[in-house]
């Protein structure tokens, strides 16, 4: 296997990069959206087209207790505009992040949000209308075929039949839907827009912009006194807004609760668990099981507190990566070749599939150019190719793994649309960043398995043990945080900016263990992560991460892979328990967070020795 890195060199100046305009990328190093839309001429028409028939939806109203054509008929005229509808998205979305200052893009999106804006209006009263159809008769359409490929997604719907409203009701909850959500756009104005958090002077004595985004990055300095200086301006900022904050972030805790309680659920925990079926139990033994493996999380910090030679540990010492004297030179036609080998254990459909999507149909955006969206992501849509924005950096090894995470979304999203009905393909979130992570896994193991370099093997290990760090212990800390403060509130418990605190700290001191010291500042942790305000999310990236290290080593140990490839194949056509239960990976059981406990501790292991 050739060198993945080289010592970084930092002798003489760095050229200046200078981003090219979108006219000037290179097509082969663009994604081809002709399978969408030829032109954007073609897209006008299709846009014409559908703001014309959309209308249409209002002479099936008062019908659908007729009879099961009546429905079936409404139900397929409706996935005609859904169709439109994303294929249309999907194309201006794309044409938009090529260039965020294209007008004619912007004026396209623009153009579309409000086209769906008067569809959802037109179509508000389907549900109501399926829903008030007698018991007795919806069992009957059920069981008649010609509604057998809309069984899975008419039996969702009926579900939320116990749970929703009389129309006057139902009327002014939506009409009180903005006030409720208030607390959303008080927390991204006052975080994004009128808190300023100053500049910090890095190692290099460069003065950098101190923002939310640059602030995980100057976390992972080498330098502990650019850590801390990063990490006491940034708290500062929050202490003089933490009152406001803590009210924001009362009243979107307060808007759960009523919410779930004018809709009859138990508790607000339960609603929010109640769209993908998931037992209230798979999230108590998360955080069961997790907790009861803390005592190796606490030992690698003691590593850390080791290798960099410190009196003591802070949490902003957390972040720096163990290993950095080396750095990449990897070309992204290199990192397809090594992202397509660590996945030959899944057969050649898919590494062939993915190949010609990455090198010959031009799935992937590949280079950042002036104007176009940060960061990475995979969009598909039931036509046109599975797509994927990079920013692909060959001096960034993490870039390798950005490939393969979305190219895990990208397959996911290949084999569910040619595998079911448009109406079934879409996989629920509970389920997206299972195919994601498993990709990782699988290169983080042929990568291992390719080098007997020590600082090789110990960038690889620190880089797994630090994303199931984030991803495992942090994201299941959270989730334990929002169960915690929801069960406060709906005890007739005042939430406060001292009891945020006091629940917060007690959490940090048993996550971090007595290893690790707590500044006190953060405790205004829990006022800045934005998904505290759209509560109960969190768990899922940890429950995910667990079923794709489940999945990775069922296929590398047995080698069979048709359990794997039905489950990617299998969509949204069942809950996400059942579909992973189906796959192999029981989810109410703790075996599967287990698995990747263990895995979090071998590697622990490992890089201990390695950093004797």
């Amino acid at each position: 296997m050739p060198s993945l890195f080289r010592i970084a060199d930092l002798s003489g100046e760095v050229p200046v990069k200078v981003l090219k305009i979108r006219s000037e990328v290179k097509e082969e190093d663009t994604w081809d959206l002709s399978p969408l839309f030829q032109d954007d001429a073609a897209w006008e028409a299709e846009f014409a087209s559908l703001a014309s028939r959309y209308p249409g939806v209002g002479s099936f109203r008062s019908t659908l207790a007729v009879s099961a054509k009546n429905l079936l008929d409404l139900l397929e005229f409706e996935k005609s505009l859904d169709r439109s509808s994303e294929r249309l998205g999907q194309y201006s979305g794309l044409r938009l992040s090529e260039d965020s200052s294209d007008a004619t893009a912007l004026d396209r999106e623009g153009r579309l949000q409000s086209l769906g804006a008067k569809i959802s209006e037109a179509c508000s009263w389907v549900s109501p209308e399926i829903q008030a159809i007698p018991d007795e008769q919806f069992e009957s359409y059920l069981a008649d075929p010609i509604l057998a490929e809309w069984v899975v997604p008419l039996t969702r719907l009926r579900r939320l039949k116990a749970h929703t409203l009389g129309n006057n009701e139902e009327r002014l909850l939506a009409l009180s839907m903005p006030a409720l959500a208030g607390h959303h756009e008080t927390f991204s104005q006052l975080t994004n827009v009128d808190m300023s958090f100053g500049t910090v002077r890095d190692d290099t004595g460069q003065d950098i912009e101190l923002t939310q985004s640059s602030f995980s990055s100057l976390l992972q300095r080498p330098d502990r006194s650019v850590r801390k200086v990063a990490f006491d301006a940034f708290y500062s900022e929050f202490s003089d807004h933490r009152y406001t904050l803590a009210s924001a972030l009362s009243n979107s805790v307060k808007s759960d609760v009523y919410l779930a309680k004018a809709r009859n659920y138990p508790s607000a925990l339960e609603a929010s668990l109640f769209m993908d079926d998931v037992p209230v139990e798979v999230y108590d033994s998360l955080i069961s099981a997790v907790r009861s493996r803390l005592p190796v999380l606490h030992r690698y910090y003691a590593l850390r507190q080791r290798v960099f030679n410190l009196p003591d540990l802070h949490v902003y010492d957390t972040y720096a990566p163990l290993v950095s004297t080396v750095q990449s030179d990897v070309s992204f036609d290199e990192a397809i070749g090594m992202v397509l080998h660590s996945l030959k254990p899944l057969g050649p459909q898919y590494t062939d599939t993915l190949a010609k999507g990455l090198r010959d149909q031009r799935w992937c955006d590949r280079y950042e150019n002036k104007g176009k969206r940060s960061g990475a992501f995979s969009s598909g849509t039931y036509e046109g190719h599975p797509y994927i924005l990079m920013n692909y950096k060959s001096d960034v090894f993490s870039d390798i793994y950005t490939l393969t995470h979305e190219a895990g979304h990208s397959m996911h999203t290949w084999y569910a649309s040619r595998a079911q009905s448009f109406q079934t393909y879409h996989y629920p979130i509970f389920l997206a960043e299972v195919a994601s992570t498993f990709n990782e896994i699988l290169l983080t193991e042929h990568l291992l398995s390719e080098t007997s370099d020590r600082a090789t093997r110990a960038y690889l290990l620190n880089r797994q043990i630090d994303d199931l760090r984030g991803t495992l212990f942090r994201q299941t800390m959270f989730a334990e945080f929002e169960k915690s403060i929801h069960a406060a509130e709906e005890a007739g418990e005042a939430l406060t900016l001292q009891s945020f605190r006091q629940i917060y700290r007690g959490l940090l001191d048993t996550y971090f263990g007595p290893g690790v010291v707590i500044d006190e500042v953060l405790e205004l942790e829990c006022l800045r992560i934005p998904h505290f305000y759209s509560a109960f999310y969190v768990y899922k990236y940890a429950t995910g991460i667990s079923a794709s290290i489940t999945l990775a080593n069922q296929v590398l140990t047995s080698g069979e892979t048709k359990s794997y490839l039905d489950f990617l194949k299998s969509g949204g056509s069942n809950f996400p328990i059942e579909t992973l239960q189906t796959a192999g990976v029981e989810m109410r059981s703790p075996a599967p967070v287990q698995t990747a406990l263990d895995l979090f501790e071998k590697r622990v292991g490992e890089l201990e020795e390695l950093l004797s």
